[in-house]
C-alpha cells in the first residue's frame, strides 16, 4: 500500500511518445505507448495509487493539464521528450505546481547526441531515471509510493 498519503500521480508524456512501438525500436524499445501505460497504470494500482496518463506533442497541452490536475496530485512522472532541451513554459508549470517531480527517458540521454544532455527539468525534479526504458516509469512510480 502506499504511504504517506500519495494517492494520485500525474504521468505526462512529451513530444513523439505517441509514436512508440513504431518509431527506432532500438532506441526506445517496442512496446506501445498504450502498453507502457497499462504496466504504470497496473504498479500503480498494486501501490494503492491512482494515475492520470496525458501525451501530448504540444508543450502548451501539458503546461494546462499541469495547472488543471496538479492541485488534486500528489507528484508527477513526466517524459518531456524533445521539450526536455527547450520546454521553459514546461519546467516552470512543473515548478509552479509544487509537487515531486521525476523525471522519465527511455533512453540514456547521456550516452546520445551531446545536446540531449542537457535538461531544463532535471534542476527542479526531485530525481530523473535514464536508459531503463519502460521500466524507468516503473522505477519512478515505486519511489513516489514511499515519498511525499
Amino acid at each position: 500500500m502506499a504511504s504517506k498519503g500519495l494517492r494520485k500521480i500525474l504521468v505526462l508524456h512529451g513530444p513523439n511518445l505517441n509514436a512508440l512501438g513504431k518509431r527506432n525500436k532500438s532506441v526506445y524499445g517496442s512496446k506501445t505507448l498504450s502498453e507502457v501505460n497499462g504496466l504504470v497504470q497496473q504498479r500503480a494500482r498494486e501501490l494503492g495509487m491512482e494515475t492520470v496518463i496525458h501525451q501530448s506533442n504540444s508543450e502548451g497541452d501539458l503546461v494546462d493539464l499541469i495547472q488543471k490536475e496538479a492541485g488534486g496530485a500528489s507528484a508527477i512522472v513526466i517524459n518531456p521528450g524533445a521539450l526536455t532541451h527547450y520546454g521553459l513554459s514546461l519546467r516552470d508549470a512543473l515548478e509552479d505546481a509544487g509537487l515531486p517531480v521525476i523525471e522519465v527517458h527511455l533512453s540514456n540521454i547521456y550516452a546520445r547526441e551531446p545536446w540531449r544532455a542537457h535538461s531544463v527539468v532535471a534542476p527542479i525534479a526531485r530525481g530523473q531515471i535514464s536508459g531503463l526504458g519502460w521500466r524507468g516509469y516503473i522505477a519512478a512510480v515505486e519511489y513516489l509510493s514511499t515519498e511525499t
